[in-house]
């Protein structure tokens, strides 16, 4: 027998259900909890005695060179990690890897020693600071054109890390253009509109 196109047993279910939601008691999911989609975990986990970040880099702890951190994240309500049996789970975030060179420093050193190449000798490029150093600094223009390239850190650490910069700091994220996003395909709008007119 059929009521509305609703089969028996499946409205008997969907009584069940609505009477443990009513009573209390916690309808739980067991899932594989790296599968969740946004709005369905909070990561990193907001527990206030969870403290994931590094205070001397600013940035997640574990930083690796490939600019991941593993951070723990904490499921929505009701939902159990199969990967550890109740509601957290790692996940890996991303992050800049730093590996001790600080911004100020390095501005500091360019402002005042950069006729002598501090800088260059403070961020690992030894043969422009030696370079800067015998010829005071490039009479002063390399000093210069020094300074603007750390203040909008385009010249960073050799190594490849990224700069330690306080958390308020005037951090900037290079957007960078490679052989995939140089030249995109467009929709050829005007042949679209030709055709509905």
């Amino acid at each position: 027998m059929v009521v509305r196109g609703l089969p028996w047993i499946s409205l008997l279910c969907l009584c069940w259900l609505c009477t443990a939601a009513g009573n209390g008691e916690s309808l739980t999911f067991t899932t594989d909890c790296n599968t969740l989609q946004m709005g369905q975990f909070l990561c990193p986990d907001p527990d206030p005695e969870y403290n994931y970040m590094d205070p001397k880099t600013q940035q997640p702890a574990g930083c690796t060179r490939e600019n991941k951190a593993t951070v723990r994240c904490v499921a929505a309500d009701g939902i159990i990690c199969n990967e550890t049996k109740n509601s957290t789970f790692y996940q890996e975030i991303p992050c800049k890897w730093t590996n001790g060179y600080s911004f100020e420093t390095a501005l500091l050193l360019s402002i005042f020693f950069g006729m002598f190449g501090a800088d260059r000798f403070y961020l690992g490029y030894p043969a422009l600071g030696l370079l800067k150093l015998s010829t005071l600094g490039f009479l002063f223009l390399g000093q210069l054109i020094d300074i603007i390239l750390i203040a909008t850190q385009i010249v960073g650490p050799a190594d490849g890390s990224y700069y330690i910069i306080p958390y308020y700091g005037a951090g900037i994220s290079m957007i960078k253009s490679n052989n995939w996003t140089y030249k995109l395909p467009e929709d050829d709008w005007s042949n679209y509109q030709n055709d509905e007119l």
